[in-house]
């Protein structure tokens, strides 16, 4: 596809389309549009801050007309390569448009615009006795925007699913710079296409997303949290399986190995057992009464299939301290070495044991530093590769490695990518999940949505001789 450069021209019609917002084309402000939180740097030609539609629909008539790729963006922490400009042309900051955040509690429903932080939907659903229930570890500062583009989950994915659960309406512009309503505000709805669906999780590559509808669900009564300690993943992997075989549902169901638990200890000391090769968090709600008997089933379903050891934490603060774990292992593995690639390989429930003996041997055969941890109930790991991108054989090493792990989740009936999205790091590998006609049909689509392939150029899709390049 032959995409025009900007010209002097293009820049004095876009100003003049921008009537209420800002056009940054100083190189200082375009350099902090040109890298996200995965690898690489593409230098936009101009970026546009403007909380107007109808500008921005008008913007993406001039693309469209003129062949000018548009990079939709929101805080930029997409660990794929979402947001990156990498045929140069308009980056839209969309993280600007964030006036709107309504919670109408008799219809169940919230109405936000692409630029609120998803933390604060969070907080105001929460205040109305409701919940927005996807939860992706990033979203005290992710905004709602990137989070509908890469269809985010989180820990809660396990029991509540992801975003696309959800968003129950959109409002849109075309990559023709038109403004359509997709959905609406009725939880029920099976009128046509679901394009709602087909939007959500679509990377910005089929239009740029200015409203979206939310469904929220009551509030749980109450939590209660245990932790189950194994000396072996196999076990780990086994009580994971019994416990949701057994009726019992949690909301959150995370795994950490032991290269996570010693990360852990070494950063910040909390008395985890890091000679056990595995431990699994778990998050029940629900009614008090049933929480109680819940979280005795599991700890007892935990020790029949070889738990060491199972704490049931007594009241919220023994909660957050259970959790904090969690929550620690993101900043303490960083410590370790500068660089961080965190993926989110996802396989069935059951062949988690044998992707974590997967996972470690792909570490012992490229000599990388490799921690796992991630949601076990819904089989979404997280392998985390921590190296350091100034030693060049380590590098090749690491994307040797990252190579063979989306090969083991495929192979294992798995997926590459479980919320992270695709994005520029995983479209060289696209094809061997999809088969070439699964792909190719993905790019039909795609075709008959934006012809001149104007939004969001160089996602998802790979191009002819495309690799794996962390640098």
């Amino acid at each position: 596809m032959n995409w025009k450069a900007l010209t002097a021209d293009h820049l004095t019609e876009i100003k003049s389309i921008v009537a209420t917002g800002r056009v940054l084309t100083d190189e200082s402000d375009r350099y902090s549009y040109s890298f996200d939180g995965s690898f690489g740097t593409f230098l936009p030609d101009v970026v546009i801050q403007t909380k107007s539609v109808q500008e921005l629909a008008a913007l993406v008539k001039l693309a469209n007309r003129e062949k000018i790729p548009v990079y939709p963006r929101g805080q930029s922490t997409s660990l794929s390569g979402g947001p990156l400009p990498v045929k140069g042309g308009m980056v839209f900051d969309l993280s600007v448009m964030n006036d709107v955040l309504e919670i109408h509690e008799e219809d169940l429903v919230a109405v936000v615009s692409p630029g609120v932080l998803t933390a604060e939907i969070h907080k105001a659903a929460e205040q109305k006795g409701l919940m927005y229930p996807p939860d992706p570890s990033s979203s005290h500062v992710s905004t709602i925007g990137g989070n509908l583009a890469e269809n985010s989950g989180g820990p809660r994915g396990l029991k509540y699913g992801v975003t696309k659960d959800y968003v129950i309406g959109l409002e849109v512009i075309t990559p023709e710079g038109e403004i359509i309503q997709t959905g609406g505000r009725t939880v029920k709805n099976v009128t046509g296409y679901d394009l709602t669906k087909l939007i959500v999780g679509s990377e910005g590559t089929l239009g740029i997303i200015t409203k979206a509808v939310l469904r929220l669900i009551p509030k749980p009564q109450q939590t209660a949290t245990l932790m189950a300690i194994f000396d072996s993943l196999v076990d780990a992997g086994s009580a994971i399986s019994k416990i949701l075989s057994s009726g019992i549902l949690p909301s959150k169901m995370e795994l950490l190995d032991q290269a996570s638990m010693t990360a852990v200890e070494q950063y910040e000391p909390l008395g985890l057992p890091v000679d056990a090769a595995a431990l699994i968090l778990i998050e029940l709600d629900g009614h008090p009464l049933a929480l109680r008997e819940e979280a005795q089933q599991a700890a007892e379903l935990s020790r029949a299939v070889g738990a060491r050891e199972v704490r049931i934490a007594k009241d919220k603060k023994e909660e957050a301290e259970l959790w904090r774990a969690r929550k620690l292992v993101s900043p303490a593995i960083v410590r370790i070495k500068p660089t961080k690639i965190s993926e989110d390989a996802t396989v069935p429930r059951s062949k988690i044991p044998e992707m974590c003996e997967r996972l470690q041997a792909i570490r012992e055969r490229y000599g990388i530093h490799l921690v796992v941890f991630g949601h076990a109930g819904d089989g979404n790991l997280h392998p985390n590769i921590i190296c350091d991108k100034s030693d060049p054989d380590e590098m090749r090493r690491v994307e040797q490695a990252v190579a063979e792990i989306f090969k083991a989740a495929v192979e294992l009936g798995g997926t590459l990518s479980g919320e992270h999205g695709i994005g520029t790091m995983k479209a060289p590998f696209m094809e061997m999940e999809l088969g070439a006609c699964g792909l190719d049909m993905m790019k039909r689509i795609k075709q008959a949505w934006d012809p001149n392939q104007i939004m969001n150029p160089g996602k998802i899709f790979p191009e002819p001789g495309q690799k794996l390049e962390l640098s």
